[in-house]
């Protein structure tokens, strides 16, 4: 437990890709001071999008957001690690997990686990209808 805080560190996710780091300003927070939920949720559609993007192969869109929960708030300075992994490749379609770790400014080296989402995204072409993934295809995914 670190001496700054009543919550214990987070440990960073092994199974997961670092996508997108990033540092929150002032501009971008809400009434309350915190950081604003949508845009924390912007970042999480960014960091999402990147894995997906490897296997689509071209063009694609958010179609859900199926899961998202905000664990604590995230303040002015801390420094965002957005981590991803693919949790399943369908014929058209992309599931991640993104889990949104702070590194708060004052305790530099702690981490604590302030969001988690699970997002889909689908392939489209270019009139913006869903197409196959490349590597469903290759891999034989339903």
């Amino acid at each position: 437990m670190s001496q700054h805080s009543d919550r214990p560190a987070a440990s960073l996710p092994t199974d997961k890709e670092l996508v997108l780091k990033v540092i929150p300003m002032p501009a971008d927070t809400n009434g309350n001071g915190d950081i604003f939920g949508g845009w924390v949720m912007a970042q999480v559609d960014l960091a999402g999008s990147v894995l997906p993007a490897r296997l689509a192969q071209g063009r694609m869109a958010t179609v859900a957001v199926n899961e998202f929960i905000f664990r604590h708030p995230v303040r002015v300075g801390d420094i965002l690690s957005l981590y991803a992994s693919v949790t399943r490749v369908g014929r058209t379609s992309i599931t991640v997990e993104v889990e949104v770790f702070a590194e708060r400014f004052a305790q530099q080296g702690d981490y604590v686990k302030v969001t988690e989402a699970r997002l889909t995204y689908v392939a489209i072409d270019s009139e913006g209808r869903p197409r196959p993934v490349p590597q469903a295809q290759a891999q034989g995914t339903a």
